[in-house]
């Protein structure tokens, strides 16, 4: 019997010279790659994803603190999968197997309902529908909730990604200059749970003009994002001398995480830069920040995407 890749199934897109690769476990990114170029810092066939690597965050991404909250008057406990933070994180799909749907040579569907459970007693429908072409990669994902009653809803999405130099070097994230259009950031407890809003004015986490990242460690989110005429914010990671990559999102997108990964294993610390375009931040459940509420047979959906340049 032949053993099955962790992560199941893969569909890959192919688009001139750019690929990228959806996994049936999760219905995330696995790789991304430009004339043979990494822009997606993802994980082997053979491999798990690693600390969210292109995962899809459903129905929630990062972080709700002991995985408690209370949702119109009953309270629920969701499992601690944190554990040293005492925390749920990242949401419930990450692990399912999603129904992967070929559309064209350079486009996918993934789906997956999201059956009621302990701690999340809500039915809910997922699709993320990639299509790669001259602009990059575009990812449009959708809830809907399929239940009887309204059901809290945030998603989010968790790509690394690389950025190269002009000698065709992987460029480490101290060099890389960081663009962030956002006026305002979360400031968090000792447990990454936000604990207010910053204006990034005379912080160290602005980067709304580009400047090497340097030493400064990111696990930061940011919102009161800056939107160009088509209405997208735009996070750019570029190489001194070399090429770019840029994270855009749509309205549907207020918040953006931004982590360089400073607690990844030594061999990933620092390597790439993950940027997450998420509906709410961290600990919505409770705070109800940008939390969507669907009503039955609501669906709330956006688009971002990945557009990569060469230097």
């Amino acid at each position: 019997m032949e053993a099955l890749a962790p992560s199941g199934r893969q569909v890959e897109l192919v688009h001139g010279e750019s690929s990228v690769t959806i996994t049936e476990v999760g219905g995330g990114l696995r790789e991304y790659r430009i004339g043979g170029v990494p822009v997606l810092d993802g994980y082997g066939a053979d491999a798990m994803a690693s600390r969210g690597r292109g995962q899809l965050l459903l129905p929630w991404p990062n972080r709700i603190a002991n995985g408690r909250y209370t949702f119109r008057g009953t309270d629920h406990q969701l499992p601690v999968n944190e554990v040293p933070l005492g925390n749920a994180s990242h949401g419930l799909t990450r692990w399912s197997a999603w129904q992967l749907d070929r559309l064209g040579p350079a486009a996918a569907r993934a789906s997956f309902i999201l059956r009621a459970q302990s701690g999340y007693p809500f039915t809910v429908s997922f699709t993320a529908e990639y299509r790669l072409g001259d602009d990059g990669l575009a990812v449009t994902m959708t809830a809907t909730n399929l239940g009887g009653q309204p059901a809290p809803v945030g998603m989010g999405a968790h790509p690394y990604l690389m950025t190269v130099g002009a000698d065709g070097a992987t460029v480490r994230a101290d060099d890389v200059e960081l663009t962030v259009p956002a006026t305002t950031w979360l400031e968090t407890d000792d447990r990454s749970i936000p604990v207010g809003a910053r204006e990034v004015a005379g912080a160290p986490v602005d980067f709304r003009r580009p400047h090497a990242v340097g030493s400064l460690a990111l696990d930061t989110c940011y919102t009161g994002l800056a939107r160009d005429p088509d209405g997208r914010a735009r996070v750019r990671l570029g190489a001194p001398g070399g090429g770019s990559v840029t994270v855009w999102m749509d309205e549907t997108w207020p918040y953006v995480q931004v982590f360089t990964g400073d607690t990844l294993s030594p061999q990933e610390r620092r390597r790439s830069i993950a940027v997450e375009p998420l509906t709410c931040p961290a600990n919505a459940f409770n705070s109800g920040d940008g939390l969507r509420v669907l009503e039955p047979a609501e669906t709330v959906g956006g688009t971002w995407g990945i557009q990569a340049t060469a230097g």
